[in-house]
């Protein structure tokens, strides 16, 4: 077995990786995608953690810019959605046989349990793969932000976005055919580059606490255990 370099790693799933490109709501075929990863990881020793978005399902912002709703009330919405997506990862990682405990920032206690810190670090040390979902528990914040406050919550030594695209580019490449993939990135370089692959805040986070991002392709299979053995996959942001 390789040698592992990051042993707890908190990866971050858009909502978008539930379904295929363009698609809508959660699809089997994508599932089972994300779980094939979440287990070759498990499988190699390292403690994984999953922060999942719900873009697939709802986005509060656009959902209350085209409708009489409050923007704290679709935000609301769209952290119930990512329970949704939590309970069919959840799912499907139990049917393969691996222990998964669903944690909520805001409490749904009939289907999964609240995020406590040290109980989420117990459910890694014990082998558990641990889905955290509702975001932050607050209006306003992305699941980017909650990515990088879990991360440093739970003490990962890395926190990956996985995209539907190979890394951080210096434009959109589906745009701009001259568009400069980046191997490796300071946490100051994205921030006074304006680069848009994660919010802002996020990243100063994941500086102020001397955690890695990686950004890589979803779609791509084996990438995330790749990662796991420091092979250079996709962007890698740090100091």
């Amino acid at each position: 077995m390789a040698e592992l370099k990051y042993k707890r790693m908190l990866l971050k799933v858009s909502g978008e990786g539930f379904c295929k490109v363009g698609g809508f709501g959660v699809e089997g075929e994508a599932l089972a995608g994300i779980a094939a990863q979440i287990n070759q990881l498990r499988d190699m020793g390292v403690q994984p953690a999953v922060v999942v978005g719900a873009g697939n399902l709802i986005r509060g912002a656009v959902l209350s810019s085209q409708a009489n709703i409050h923007r704290v009330t679709a935000d609301q919405m769209g952290m119930l959605a990512t329970v949704i997506n939590a309970l069919a990862l959840q799912d499907v990682l139990e049917s393969s046989g691996t222990p998964t405990r669903v944690m909520s920032a805001i409490e749904v206690s009939a289907v999964c349990e609240p995020f406590i810190r040290r109980r989420a670090i117990k459910h890694l040390e014990n082998g558990k793969v641990v889905v955290l979902a509702a975001g932050t528990g607050n209006p306003f914040f992305t699941t980017d932000t909650c990515a990088a406050l879990r991360a440093s919550e739970i003490q990962a030594e890395v926190l990956i976005k996985a995209t539907k695209v190979d890394g951080v580019y210096s434009a959109d490449p589906m745009k701009d055919a001259l568009a400069k993939l980046y191997d490796r990135l300071s946490y100051s370089e994205v921030l006074d580059l304006g680069l848009e692959i994660m919010d802002h805040s996020a990243v100063s986070l994941c500086k102020d606490n001397g955690i890695d991002i990686i950004v890589c392709s979803l779609l791509e299979s084996g990438t995330m255990a790749r990662v796991a053995c420091g092979e250079k996959i996709g962007t890698l942001i740090t100091s």
